[in-house]
């Protein structure tokens, strides 16, 4: 596996990670079983970037990751690990933001006790909390760093600005954001403003939520999938659409001798050497397919050929309905 730097000054990690929202059962059913096969195929496969949340499955995604560690005494030196915090719950059970150092502290406390750990590699603030800058969030991190509890620091779904500002208050090694074949809004500023300031920029869901893959999740399925369910591009008439349109990448892909996946995450890799993309799945099968993009060399004509089948805007649908934009930041 080809490794990139986590950042200007962070350590060489896989050029292809590891998203671990799958170890909940965010696109279907999962146990602890399958999340270890996972991690031993990532061991196999030399995937050493793993990415997690304390809200992945309310803390099952940490906790299948420390149960991992704690079966396998040395596979800890084998990953850099990541996980987030902000978004929470008030009283009232209404999904909330809180950036607040007291929270971010007492969150990754958890994370690291689920996780076995003294130390994370990387913590990032999961949303942006308005009620606090940039660089009161950037600072409130940093804590975090100078007291030992994580290496370095992140933002997730935030905009240039937000991410120029936070960077001026305290270091950010990576912005992590949905960034794929169909959705590119991070190419207009979010990208190019990493790679300015030295950051990795991780990018989640770069086969499109499945569409991008030679098996898309099934429409009898997505019923059944609280997210996917309310999500613009998987409701008809979108989904219908959708599927469609990148009929006509999954063909390319075959014509390329290559699978949609790995297609996909070929292109994501050429956007730049500080693009991280981190795909996620339950079925080692198909994180083999992810990986084998890290060995595919894209010619200026296969670049061409992609974009000719999935131009800039063809999805159906907005990524997110619009209590789904809760948090992320919109800046184009």
């Amino acid at each position: 596996m080809k490794t990139r730097k986590l950042g200007q000054n962070g350590p060489e990690i896989s050029c292809v990670g590891y998203g671990a929202m799958s170890f909940s059962d965010m696109y279907g059913p999962t146990d602890e079983g399958e999340s270890h096969a996972i991690l031993d195929s990532c061991r196999d496969l030399g995937i050493s970037h793993l990415d997690s949340a304390n809200i992945y499955g309310m803390g099952r995604s940490e906790s299948a990751i420390g149960s991992y560690l704690k079966a396998n005494p040395g596979a800890r030196k084998d990953f850099v690990i990541a996980t987030k915090a902000t978004i929470t719950r008030d009283d009232d059970g209404n999904r909330i933001l809180d950036n607040s150092a007291a929270h971010l502290e007492a969150e990754l406390d958890k994370s690291l006790q689920r996780l076995g750990v003294d130390c994370v590699d990387l913590f990032y603030a999961h949303r942006r909390d308005p009620r606090f800058s940039p660089e009161e969030t950037a600072a409130n991190l940093g804590r975090l760093v100078e007291k030992g509890k994580t290496r370095a620091i992140g933002l997730s779904e935030v905009s240039p600005a937000t991410l120029r500002r936070a960077h001026w208050a305290y270091p950010i090694t990576a912005v992590q954001s949905e960034y794929s074949l169909s959705t590119r809004a991070p190419d207009l500023g979010l990208v190019q403003a990493c790679s300015e300031l030295g950051v990795a920029m991780v990018a989640f869901s770069p086969v499109g939520r499945s569409l991008l893959t030679d098996n898309p999740i099934p429409k009898d399925r997505i019923s059944q999938l609280p997210f996917l369910s309310g999500n613009p591009r998987f409701v008809e008439p979108n989904l219908s659409e959708n599927l469609a349109i990148t009929d006509r990448f999954r063909a390319l892909a075959t014509e390329m001798e290559t699978s949609a996946a790995a297609l996909a995450i070929a292109w994501l890799l050429s956007r730049g050497e500080h693009v991280i993309p981190i795909p996620g799945t339950r079925y080692p099968a198909h994180l083999r397919e992810c990986a084998a993009g890290a060995e595919l060399a894209l010619s200026a004509s296969d670049l061409e050929q992609i974009e000719a089948v999935l131009p800039v805007g063809w999805a159906h649908g907005d990524r997110y309905s619009e209590a789904q934009w809760q948090g992320p930041e919109r800046y184009c």
